[in-house]
């Protein structure tokens, strides 16, 4: 992975936002270092705002810095997990609400041809292609809320188990990632049903098994 060169007024913002989207994205390992040297020189920027960038993320629970050992990609031990999963599941309920009061038949086809393309992707073994396409749709879902605070709260709880996600996606079978895709067009069509509790019970369970999954890759327990 490389990163791009930049040139902007606002370099701490901007680097923070190349940082963060590449670790949203899973392109960086859990438990990676983030080097300031190095990331100053893929970036094409002084040290200053790739430190003050790593402080940023370090807030926003997708970095994690120690004395001695200096930056790194947040790990995620079972007590996180659970914590960050029990939120989404609360958050995530409450968007598939706010979709369900909004629902258009156009929201449907818009969600569906995601679905479509992760059809593609999984049936021809690309993972990454996969991942790309299952946070397009969940930002999708956060769009359709039309609630800006959720969506970005719903967007960095996400974020703290992309890296893990996209792991776990790596380690299923052809068959297991096309019941992957299939989840997802269940999903659609519970909020399409217009039943909130079996559209919400739905979600629940989608949240469920992405925890199962991420529990099944071998990851660090330590919590």
């Amino acid at each position: 992975m490389s990163l791009s060169n930049l040139k902007s007024s606002s370099i701490s913002d901007t680097v923070t936002t190349e940082l963060r989207e590449a670790i949203l994205a899973g392109d960086f390992e859990p438990g990676a270092r983030l080097v300031e040297r190095h990331l100053a020189e893929q970036l094409g920027v002084s040290h200053i705002p790739v430190r003050e960038a790593l402080a940023r993320l370090t807030e926003e629970g997708l970095v994690e810095r120690e004395p001695r050992r200096g930056a790194r990609v947040a790990e995620l031990g079972e007590t996180e997990l659970e914590e960050v999963s029990s939120l989404r599941s609360v958050l995530e309920r409450f968007v598939v609400e706010r979709v369900q009061a909004r629902w258009q038949p156009e929201h449907e086809a818009e969600l569906r041809a995601i679905v479509d393309r992760m059809g593609e992707a999984a049936a021809a073994g690309d993972v990454d292609l996969l991942f790309t396409q299952d946070r397009r749709f969940h930002e999708a879902l956060w769009t359709l809320a039309e609630h800006s605070v959720l969506a970005d709260i719903a967007s960095q709880l996400r974020g703290r188990i992309n890296s893990f996600l996209k792991a776990a996606n790596a380690a299923l079978a052809r068959d297991e990632l096309e019941r992957h895709v299939q989840a997802h067009a269940d999903l659609i069509t519970a909020i399409a049903s217009g039943d909130l509790a079996r559209a919400q019970e739905s979600m629940t369970q989608h949240i469920e098994d992405a925890v199962t999954r991420v529990s099944a890759t071998g990851r660090d327990d330590a919590s």
